[in-house]
């Protein structure tokens, strides 16, 4: 029997994502709310369930209201400017939608959706099963391994995103997942307001990890670095608060592994998928929902389901079993699929 899948989504990823790409639209519910980004991830997650065709599918939050790093390290994404009323609605209004859906959502007190995925790959290697992670986010690169992989939505959507494993990670960045939090530390995220080394970019940071294996082995050895990388770079490394900025943007990235998670197994209950996406006007993908997953006969529906739950619940032990899939079109092939598939 195959080994089980489990889809870990990055739930704080895809809604920003879909807010932005589809802002224009400023579609509403039948309530009024604004639900474009919603909407978007709704679509995404039965893209990327009849894409991996996984056992068990967990989305992951950051908390909204708490968080630990930015309570350790304030300057940790501090230039960000605050989220649009219409964005942090959309994100609360998504844990509820998917909820109502029945999918396992977990929004880990103080942490952030990065610590949910890391978590859940952590977890699946305990059950013997795969972990695909979707976000948008390169952080989740370091925890691609021989059973974690990372589908990174670019443009294009699911169909036309590449499936990043270890051996692509090398083709494209130079770097294998375990160098990839020095590789990111060295070369700084703007985006979460953590400077890299002054003057090391990611070309510089890629070839200091292949001729040292790691940024601590290159800081300890800068007569190497001079006469293997070159002596621009060598000073650059022994810059003031340069091993020290490294070493904080390490510290930030870590990921936690120790989340308490459940994987919800699919299938959904066919009810409550049609009265979601029903419910969110997506009446032309109704039918694809069900068929991914409810694995139903889109024929079937109207029985409530309760609402499942929204935090941490502890790890659960059960093993899952690959369920049998209804045949579905192949999804259209991309040059850009093809060229990562």
């Amino acid at each position: 029997m195959p080994a089980p899948i489990i889809l870990a989504i990055d739930g704080n990823s895809l809604v920003h994502r879909s807010y932005h790409a589809q802002a224009g639209t400023a579609l509403c519910g039948a309530d009024g709310r604004p639900a474009w980004a919603v909407r978007g991830l709704l679509m995404q997650l039965v893209a990327a369930v009849d894409r991996i065709r996984p056992t068990a599918v967990v989305v992951g939050f950051d908390d909204p209201d708490a968080s630990v790093r930015r309570d350790t390290w304030p300057s940790y994404k501090a230039t960000r400017v605050d989220k649009l009323e219409t964005l942090v609605d959309q994100l609360a209004r998504a844990v509820e939608v998917l909820c109502e859906l029945g999918v396992t959502v977990v929004v880990p007190p103080a942490l952030e959706a990065d610590d949910v995925l890391a978590s859940t790959a952590a977890h699946g290697k305990t059950l013997g099963a795969a972990t695909v992670v979707v976000t948008s986010d390169r952080d989740a690169f370091a925890l691609i391994d021989e059973s974690t992989s990372v589908l990174r939505i670019i443009n294009g959507g699911v169909d036309a995103s590449p499936m990043m494993t270890a051996e692509r990670l090398v083709m494209l960045l130079g770097v294998r997942p375990d160098q990839y939090r020095d590789f990111a530390a060295l070369r700084g995220d703007p985006s979460d307001n953590l400077p890299g080394v002054r003057g090391i970019g990611a070309r510089t940071a890629a070839r200091l990890l292949q001729e040292f294996g790691t940024a601590g082995a290159a800081f300890d050895d800068l007569d190497a670095v001079r006469a293997r990388v070159g002596s621009g770079v060598a000073t650059k490394l022994a810059a003031p608060g340069a091993r020290a900025t490294w070493a904080l943007n390490c510290e930030v990235m870590t990921m936690r592994h120790d989340v308490p998670v459940r994987c919800g197994p699919l299938p959904l209950d066919g009810d409550a998928v049609a009265r979601v996406y029903r419910s969110q006007n997506l009446v032309w993908t109704v039918n694809d929902a069900l068929c991914a997953l409810a694995h139903a006969d889109p024929e079937r529906l109207s029985v409530p389901r309760a609402v499942g739950p929204v935090w941490s619940e502890s790890a659960s032990s059960d093993g899952y079993a690959r369920p049998r899939l209804p045949k579905l079109p192949p999804p259209p092939k991309h040059a850009q699929l093809s060229l990562f598939d």
